[in-house]
């Protein structure tokens, strides 16, 4: 059975494969991305899968080859990439420890966001839930292959790990949003920034992001274990168990969806989405400073292969002019 879908590149030449549950992985003879094979699908009115599965042919060595991320699109402006926070069991601890009220002794605005996700962020079939915290990270013009470098801007005050899950969608003709996967991903954000006004978070989203080889076809399971890790000159400085699904969520996946694919805006025929789900820890909450040159890891029963990136920080530039036309 086809589990999950990878693109790659080898001789400058794009493809795209299938890897079974036993992860052995065999070219798609139906199209050379994972676009333009669920564009077919949806013409030919196929499940994924199914369409990989019936042109499946030769078995690929994952070693001789280049691996790409799962999804991008011909024109990035047309990849939007965007996000939900507050959304895991346990994951307001970090960021109400940043945005504690510290005069009122009040709980913060984070907390409180987490508790309307924990109250009401799994609804009944048919019903709308909680509104989640959203926010927007760029076009796809920001994600990251495999193995290639994360970079800080020169003015960020950090560059951390996010460990998420992330949906992968694509809006059909008539305007429908329709879920091709699942994939693993580091939304790489800036927590000092973040840190210093809640106000700031839009500005500390504003960053790349890595997804790991395989968009997961079907539904995700509802408890994802998994392993982030961080590494300084080849030695682990930083590990902790993840945990993602429903199982381990304040929110149901369809209820972060309806908040996102309400808007108008997000259903125009033809675009891509990829949504991260959130996280449930961070290696800042935990004291880290992620320096040039430490590699990011993340691996998960999920999936068969990890997502592995090292973070680079960009050189100091001048102010941004603009002048008049």
């Amino acid at each position: 059975m086809i589990q999950s879908l990878v693109q790659f590149r080898k001789g400058g030449a794009r493809g795209l494969l299938a890897l079974d549950e036993g992860g052995v992985a065999r070219r798609v003879g139906a199209a050379d991305t994972t676009l333009a094979l669920a564009q077919l699908a949806l013409k030919q009115r196929l499940a994924l899968a199914a369409l990989a599965a019936e042109s499946c042919g030769e078995t690929i060595d994952l070693e001789d080859i280049e691996l790409l991320g799962p999804i991008d699109h011909p024109d990035p402006a047309h990849l939007i990439v965007s996000g939900t926070g507050l959304t895991h069991l346990g994951s307001a601890e970090g960021r109400d420890a940043m945005h504690k009220a510290v005069a009122s002794g009040q709980a913060s605005d984070s907390m409180r966001m987490f508790m309307m996700g924990l109250e009401g962020g799994k609804p009944d079939p048919g019903r709308v839930g909680a509104q989640p915290e959203w926010f927007y990270k760029g076009d796809g013009g920001i994600l990251v292959n495999p193995g290639e470098p994360l970079h800080a801007p020169a003015f960020a005050g950090d560059g951390g790990e996010e460990t998420e899950i992330a949906g992968v969608y694509m809006i059909d003709d008539g305007g429908a949003p329709v879920r091709l996967g699942h994939v693993l991903g580091n939304e790489f954000s800036d927590h000092v920034m973040e840190s210093v006004n809640y106000l700031w978070l839009a500005h500390s989203k504003l960053r790349q992001a890595a997804l790991g080889p395989e968009l997961r076809l079907g539904e995700l399971p509802a408890d994802v274990h998994g392993i982030s890790r961080i590494r300084h000159l080849g030695r682990t400085v930083w590990e902790k168990a993840f945990r993602s699904g429903e199982s381990n969520m304040a929110h149901s996946i369809g209820n972060l969806e309806h908040h996102h694919f309400k808007y108008a805006q997000f259903r125009r025929p033809g675009d891509v989405h990829v949504h991260f789900f959130g996280a449930a820890s961070l290696s800042y909450a935990a004291g880290i400073e992620v320096e040039p040159g430490d590699e990011f890891e993340i691996t998960s029963d999920a999936f068969h292969l990890p997502l592995r990136n090292r973070m680079v920080r960009e050189d100091g530039g001048a102010p941004i002019s603009v002048h008049a036309a």
